[in-house]
């Protein structure tokens, strides 16, 4: 595989394959990241982001001169690779597309307040937009970004670039709330997704923080047979 184009992520599921299949079994001790670096051809650093996100998620232990064992009672936790819409409509195999509907920087309304934590409403980036696949709609998104987090995203030319994208490829988050619920379509969201007011739809609600401070907080509204998958 190349090494340039090697991510850390392709290199965490590598590690963990070999721990699932059991290569290396509970307690084990995993060979120096500068050894696995150049089993898999990549950079050391890829190698120390992968096993950084591995030992976050409780199946890995790294200590300092005592090098990294498989933990013998792996910690189960939450964790969430946010997609890029771009990439998951284009897997789907079809042909993306992206509008932007409204950009506006604006004090954040109260309860928009309440669930990022913030005691008096601040300034933020509301974007809105739709993303398409094969020409229809297929997530219609209401976003909230911090300026103080994120100011580089004035700087963004939404229209070309989708927020979701820009925001994942730069700004990682530490932690994040998930809400997955349904509704149904009232005429102003009826209308954004093509369907039918009444329509049974899935609404998938994120906020993402670096520490305290928020990332962003997103409403994305699926259209009516959207399936979302998880996995490890």
């Amino acid at each position: 595989m190349n090494a340039e184009r090697q991510s850390w992520k392709e290199v965490r599921d590598r590690i963990r394959d070999q721990i699932l299949d059991r290569t290396y079994a509970p307690g084990d001790k995993l060979p120096r990241d500068a050894d696995i670096a150049e089993q898999f051809g990549c950079a050391r650093t890829t190698v120390q982001r992968a096993m950084q996100d591995l030992s976050d998620t409780g199946l890995i232990e790294r200590k300092r001169k005592g090098g990294t064992h498989v933990r013998t009672d792996p910690v189960s936790r939450a964790t969430l690779d946010i997609p890029i819409t771009r990439l998951e409509v284009e897997k789907s195999g079809a042909t993306y597309g992206y509008q932007l509907i409204d950009r506006r920087k604006l004090p954040m309304p109260r309860d928009i307040a309440a669930k990022l934590e913030q005691v008096e409403p601040i300034p933020m980036l509301r974007v809105q937009a739709l993303h398409l696949a094969d020409h229809n709609p297929h997530i219609f998104e209401d976003r909230w970004v911090s300026l103080e987090t994120a100011p580089e995203i004035l700087d963004v030319d939404l229209t070309r670039y989708s927020a979701n994208e820009w925001l994942v490829r730069n700004k990682p988050y530490t932690r994040f709330d998930l809400r997955i619920y349904a509704i149904s379509a009232d005429e102003k969201i009826a209308k954004m997704l093509a369907t039918e007011p009444g329509s049974a739809l899935l609404v998938i609600d994120r906020t993402t923080w670096i520490g305290t401070a928020t990332i962003t907080s997103v409403r994305s509204f699926t259209v009516p047979g959207y399936q979302l998958l998880a996995s490890n």
